[in-house]
């Protein structure tokens, strides 16, 4: 989503006469676009920033700003600790951008209104080039987890038109582009005018030249029928989901908000492994949650055991200022988290590298990306699965084609196999 929006930001600028710089060196601005949903990212953000005030003290006519959702979480403290920012912008604000730059002298400008309505129709991102692309789909949230910021720093639910969908993704498959990720927080919970999410990758699934569909993130509760039955009989849309769980004992779901129990969730996850043949699933996990007792992580870990991921994201969990369980504090200690957080790990590695282990001597389409990051003369794309598979380059194999490739060995984080 930081990726999509930072590609909305630069059209804006664009479009107002700016062009990218080759470093922060030769930049006239420089803006950060930030992530509020863990403390560790903030204050990553804090020592780069610190790091650009250095030049900008060599430099005083830079213009420094912060974007995104830490901007919106922590206006008031950011304008307090980074006096020389000149920009501090939410979300929503992106639009006014150039005229926030113009404006922008002895004191800073900030925009940190939320707009129900802002969608950012009109505005096409400017693409990196690559063969996936990233088009947002809804912005905002309406579940307000209780351990959760985001439907405070980027405001509730609202959908992008459909016919705003199919006219950015139509230009991305006109520049190249072969697979398509729809983005929202709670993607699938996609309304507009009577189209729901199902009947919205129907629609982006008849554009041509796009090859794959995915999206990210849904959330468990409303993962409809239709958009089962989608990933079932659209060829295009893929058999991958990240479905996020964060724990597996129905008392501490319960407490997060969630919405769901953990029978509802299994169920879920085997109607889904039913209708969609070779589906890979990853998921989030958040461990030492407020009141998370030891029996509440065992049943996490029973709940990984039973599921069996592809992959998953796993966190400690972090206290966050506004959200609704900020008052309660924390009653894990960091050592204990962090324990915990080795668990889930070393399970989910052995997993990881179980489930790719079923893949060796299965032949896979794979869409080529580029050169793999380690290996001379290798090529890496990705499954259906969404798993990165590793191959020796063949010519006439190119960034964008389809390689039919057969797995011949697999680590838990990759496939490695040879074309056929």
């Amino acid at each position: 989503m930081n990726i999509a929006d930072s590609q909305l930001v630069t059209s804006v600028l664009r479009s107002a006469g700016y062009a990218p710089a080759a470093c922060p060196e030769d930049a006239d601005v420089i803006l950060l676009n930030t992530c509020a949903i863990r403390e560790h990212a903030e204050d990553r953000v804090i020592g780069r920033l610190s790091d650009l005030a250095r030049l900008k003290a060599r430099r005083p006519g830079l213009k420094l700003g912060l974007l995104g959702c830490m901007a919106q979480h922590n206006r008031a403290a950011l304008v307090e600790k980074a006096a020389y920012l000149d920009i501090v912008a939410g979300p929503d604000s992106y639009r006014r951008l150039p005229d926030m730059l113009g404006r922008a002298a002895f004191d800073p400008q900030v925009d940190v209104r939320l707009d129900r309505a802002e969608t950012y129709e009109g505005i096409s991102p400017v693409h990196d080039g690559s063969i996936r692309a990233y088009v947002t789909a809804m912005r905002g949230c309406d579940k307000f987890c209780a351990f959760c910021v985001v439907p405070y720093v980027r405001g509730r639910e609202r959908s992008v038109a459909p016919a705003e969908i199919e006219r950015e993704v139509a230009k991305l498959a006109a520049a190249g582009v072969r697979e398509i990720v729809l983005l929202g927080q709670t993607v699938n919970a996609y309304r507009f005018d009577g189209v729901e999410f199902g009947a919205l990758l129907a629609r982006v699934a008849r554009i041509d030249g796009i090859e794959r569909i995915r999206f990210t993130s849904p959330h468990p509760s409303d993962m409809s029928d239709s958009v089962i039955e989608a990933m079932a009989t659209i060829p295009k849309v893929q058999p991958y989901l990240h479905l996020p769980v964060q724990s597996g004992s129905d008392r501490v779901l319960a407490a997060m908000e969630r919405g769901y129990t953990v029978e509802q969730y299994l169920k879920l996850v085997e109607q889904m492994r039913k209708s969609i043949p070779d589906l890979a699933l990853s998921t989030d996990v958040i461990v030492g949650f407020h009141g998370e007792e030891e029996r509440d992580f065992e049943a996490t870990l029973a709940l990984m055991r039973n599921v069996r991921y592809d992959h998953a994201f796993m966190f400690k969990y972090s206290l966050r200022e506004n959200t609704r369980a900020f008052k309660l504090g924390d009653t894990v200690a960091d050592e204990e988290k962090s324990r915990r957080l080795a668990t889930v790990i070393a399970l989910q590695e052995k997993i990881s590298l179980e489930r790719n282990l079923e893949s060796v001597g299965r032949d896979f389409a794979v869409l080529v990306e580029g050169p793999a990051r380690r290996g001379e003369g290798m090529l890496a794309g990705k499954t259906p699965q969404f798993k990165t598979a590793i191959f020796a380059a063949r010519d006439g194999i190119a960034p964008g084609d389809t390689a039919k490739v057969r797995i011949e060995s697999a680590t838990a984080h990759s496939l490695i196999g040879a074309i056929f």
